[in-house]
Parts: structure tokens; sequence; C-alpha cells
């Protein structure tokens, strides 16, 4: 059994900076893609951001240049930096890991989430 748990969400003001983070516990053989995902009230769940175990990074059109993840292969732990917040990244915040599990083989695993709330 795998756990990811998220943190960092917070009500931040238009144009501030946030970090979330997600920590992945439990028998795990290796990770290897980690993602962050948002879901805004009312609309579908949106990749954000993702990296994989050697570093390489996509970001969402509606991010790039705004937000950063990285990840320790060694901790198992994925974070996502983010600066010039918008109302509009008003959501829930969501890892995924994409685990390799011992005798089960690949799976995947999601956090419960974390809120991030841009308002004045």
């Amino acid at each position: 059994q795998v756990q990811l748990a998220e943190s960092g969400g917070d009500l931040v003001q238009p144009g501030g900076s946030l970090s979330l983070s997600c920590a992945a516990a439990g028998n795990i053989d290796s990770i290897y893609v980690m993602t962050w995902y948002r879901q805004a009230p009312g609309k579908q769940r949106e990749l954000v951001a993702r990296v994989d175990s050697g570093g390489t990074t996509t970001y969402a059109d509606f991010v790039k240049g705004r937000f950063t993840i990285s990840r320790d292969n060694a901790k198992n732990t994925a974070s996502l930096r983010m600066n010039n917040l918008k109302p509009e990244d008003t959501a829930v915040y969501y890892c995924h890991a994409h685990c390799v599990i011992p005798i089960i083989g690949e799976t995947d695993y999601w956090g419960q989430g974390t809120q991030v709330t841009v308002s004045a």
C-alpha cells in the first residue's frame, strides 16, 4: 500500500507565491512519474505539471513560466512552486504517482488533495 500526502495549500493574494509538497510513503520500488493535477469547482481535473525519474518536466500552457515542479527521488517527494498566482489558479491540487510496487508491478496512486485559494 502506498500513501501520497500533499501539503502546502493555503489562501494567498493574487500575485503571491505558494509551494506544495507531495510525499509518497509505503513499499515502493520506484516512482516513474510524479504529477500535479488540479480541479476547480465545476470543472474537470486537469494536469498542471509532471516530472519523471530523470528530471524531465512537462507543464500545462497556463502555468508555464509561473510554476516549477521538482522531485527528490531518494525521498520519494515532489514539490510544486507556484509564483504569480491568479484567481483562476484556485482549485484543489492533487498529487499523482505512477509507481512500481513489489509483486503488483506498475500502478497509480492519488493523494487526497490540498486546497489553494487565490483571492484578495
